[in-house]
Formats: C-alpha cells, structure tokens, sequence
C-alpha cells in the first residue's frame, strides 16, 4: 500500500463505493458512511473503519502497519500506515469495511462477510 490513491482503487473495485470527503479531507464511502479516509493525523498513514475487536488483534499482530493515536482509541477505526507489505490484508479489510456498511440487498447480492 504506497498512497491514497491506492487505497482509492482497491476501495471503487467494491460495488457504491463513492469518493468524497470526511472532515475535509478525502474519502471513501458506502451509502453515504466512511470506509477509510485521509484523517489520520499524519501524512504516512490513513484511517479505516474496522471493529474495536478486530483492531486489537491488528495492532498485536501487525503493528508495523496497524496502530492508534489516543484519539482513535475505542473507536471503530484504525490507522494504517502506507509502505507495508499488507496489501492483501488491507484490501480485505476495506471489504469488509464496505460489507458493514452495506444494505441487506446489497449484502445479499455480494455473498458473505469477507
């Protein structure tokens, strides 16, 4: 995962996935709510919504490429920075991601939760 733009592309391969902006800065979004986005607070990393439980079990067991600031914490998002070989990891992520955010039909036409 190199850039944004990466995180962009891997992101509109899923179906609605619509560019827009969160807090003023880029974003991508399913039904009008935020997939990942470039909040994070710096410049090597972006932010994708995840489960509290799911991002625990990141950050232990990869926290070269997932971490937090002591303003995500307890949140369903995590910071995930550029650079890292979890390319594959990330782009299940963002599917799952997208799935719940998801409406039932559009769940249903998908298939199950990645």
């Amino acid at each position: 995962m190199h850039g944004w733009a990466e995180v962009v592309a891997l992101a509109a391969a899923l179906p609605g996935v619509e560019e827009g902006t969160s807090y003023g800065k880029p974003a991508v979004k399913m039904n009008g709510r935020m997939i990942a986005a470039a909040t994070a607070p710096d410049a090597g990393s972006f932010v994708l919504h995840v489960a509290v439980a799911d991002k625990e079990v990141l950050m232990a067991t990869d926290p070269v490429t997932f971490h937090e600031t002591d303003h995500y914490r307890g949140w369903p998002a995590v910071l995930v920075r550029y650079g890292t070989p979890a390319r594959e990891r990330i782009a299940l992520l963002l599917a799952r991601a997208w799935w719940d955010r998801a409406k039932v039909a559009q769940r249903r036409d998908y298939g199950d939760r990645p």
